[in-house]
């Protein structure tokens, strides 16, 4: 059979978890949530990083535009449509993170 495995916490979840724990109100875990979204968004646009201390490390990466054409993949010729040049946010496990796992 297969292996039995745990569900994830759903995002929902994480601010009651942690209001419990800590004994504080829900309403102010969820305000220090949206805290830091606020301030990992704007830190993302103005330095191309933000930190999570011990958790994740979200760098802007900017992909450069794309011609229309053929690109041979998978040893196959494959037709590409042009796409504009974009940002993408990408997120790498902080040290601590890696070595917990």
């Amino acid at each position: 059979g297969g292996r039995f495995r745990s569900r994830a916490v759903s995002g929902g979840a994480i601010a009651p978890k942690i209001a419990e724990k800590r004994e504080l109100k829900l309403k102010v875990v969820k305000a220090v949530f949206n805290e830091l979204n606020a301030i990992a968004q704007s830190e993302v646009k103005k330095n191309e990083k933000f930190t999570i201390p011990q958790l994740v490390v979200l760098k802007l990466k900017h992909k450069p535009a794309r011609k229309a054409g053929t690109k041979v993949m998978f040893g196959k010729e494959v037709r590409v449509a042009a796409k504009p040049a974009s940002k993408v946010v990408k997120a790498f496990p902080a040290k601590a993170l890696k070595a917990s796992i």
